[in-house]
């Protein structure tokens, strides 16, 4: 795959394409063909999905509206309090949070939300952007039933300006009102075989969803561009170990599409060796990483075999907020690949990811190495990686999808 097909690709897939949504089932149908192309057959796999369509979202902050949207999967009804901005999550500053509505820095993750609940908050308000950036977007934001668990508290989502306007004035009062319905909708994987020798499977993996205002060229077209380039690499070379290549639905709502896949062809996962994941390769900036979610052997290997191949790589043993950590919960071994760029040079969830990001001739050296690491895997008599996945990588598994609260 050369660089002219690398960003003609980009260009095709240049549009926001969320979970669930019909831009997502266009651009999967796009990559099912692209493998057609190839001579290679797709399977497009549905999985369920919350989904919502927000009818009303409103913030009256001392009665003056805020522009904000509304976060999908929050339920529908209205609820005024006093504000209550988090600083800090100590026990002293949460237990100002009951009977308030609170505003927070950052995502709302499980365990904030959790700390919401017991202290007794109303609801929630959450910012993103940038102070310095000169737009005002707001990300649309969902309260995953994973997080809420039944338990919803009305929250709405500002841009950061508004966040630093609101605290600055020393607002008082907020009211938030939603109305939005709520229902079931379908997000999709597509799943291609290149079947050798064996039946043990090496099993890539990238994401092709964005969020709500990226074309996620960056993160992730990137890397299922790069499972098309390894795809194609292995059309022409031997490999012993069979191929799966699953480009992921829904990543970005909260792995949705790996742990789909994980789910409903569990009785196949005994035959995976290795998980091989791409998220964000290809960018005109930044270093290029392996973060290997299994045991600390791959990391020496890794590192000695980038040296090998006159390729910089920044190797390390961890959890990466990726399709690959559902597979590494199954006892896969996993290393997923990216190339990192300074924020400054490359920033991503938001809609300066686009295609300018994007180098073609980068994009083919990143798919280089991973394919020269990836046949290496494929063509060994047996894969070297221990199927077992160490003691400091289940706690840190626990820790990501939130069965344990990491230590402070």
């Amino acid at each position: 795959m050369n660089s002219a097909k690398i960003m003609q690709i980009f260009e095709d897939t240049a549009y926001v394409r969320t979970g669930g949504s019909p831009e997502e089932l266009r651009c999967a149908e796009y990559l099912a063909d692209a493998c057609k192309q190839m001579g290679l057959e797709a399977k497009i796999e549905a999985f369920e999905v919350d989904m919502a369509t927000m009818q009303e979202a409103q913030l009256l902050c001392d009665g003056e509206a805020v522009p904000c949207k509304g976060y999908l999967c929050a339920g529908s009804g209205e609820v005024e309090a006093p504000l209550y901005y988090l600083r800090n999550t100590d026990k002293y500053s949460l237990s100002l949070c009951r009977g308030k509505i609170v505003l927070i820095d950052g995502y709302m993750g499980y365990w904030m939300y959790q700390d919401l609940l017991e202290n007794g908050a109303v609801g929630f308000i959450t910012y993103d952007g940038n102070a310095n950036y000169c737009d005002f977007d707001i990300d649309q934001r969902e309260l995953r039933s994973f997080v809420h668990k039944g338990n919803k508290l009305l929250g709405v989502n500002i841009n950061a300006k508004h966040a630093i306007d609101l605290v600055n004035k020393g607002s008082a009062t907020a009211k938030i009102v939603l109305k939005q319905e709520e229902y079931k909708g379908q997000s999709h994987n597509v799943v291609v075989d290149i079947p050798g020798e064996s039946q043990d499977t090496i099993v890539f993996t990238a994401h092709y969803d964005s969020t709500s205002l990226s074309q996620g060229a960056y993160d992730n077209m990137s890397g299922s561009i790069g499972l098309l380039g390894i795809a194609e690499y292995f059309l022409r070379s031997p490999h012993r170990c069979s191929l799966r290549f699953i480009f992921c639905g829904s990543e970005e709502r909260g792995l949705l599409g790996s742990k789909a896949y994980c789910a409903d062809h569990e009785a196949e996962l005994s035959n995976i060796v290795l998980n091989i994941n791409l998220d964000m390769i290809g960018c005109i900036m930044g270093k290029f990483i392996a973060c290997a979610t299994a045991e600390e052997k791959l990391v020496s290997y890794l590192d000695y075999f980038s040296m090998e191949q006159g390729f910089g790589v920044r190797v390390n043993q961890d959890v990466y907020s990726s399709d690959s950590t559902p597979f590494a919960d199954k006892g896969i071994p996993a290393v997923s690949f990216a190339r990192i760029a300074p924020p400054n040079t490359a920033t991503i969830h938001n809609s300066y990811d686009t295609v300018a990001l994007m180098k073609g001739e980068q994009m083919e050296a990143d798919i280089a190495f991973i394919c020269a690491f990836a046949d290496r895997m494929a063509n060994a008599m047996r894969c070297p990686v221990a199927r077992e996945m160490p003691d400091n990588m289940k706690e840190k598994l626990d820790n990501y999808l939130c069965r344990k609260r990491a230590k402070a």
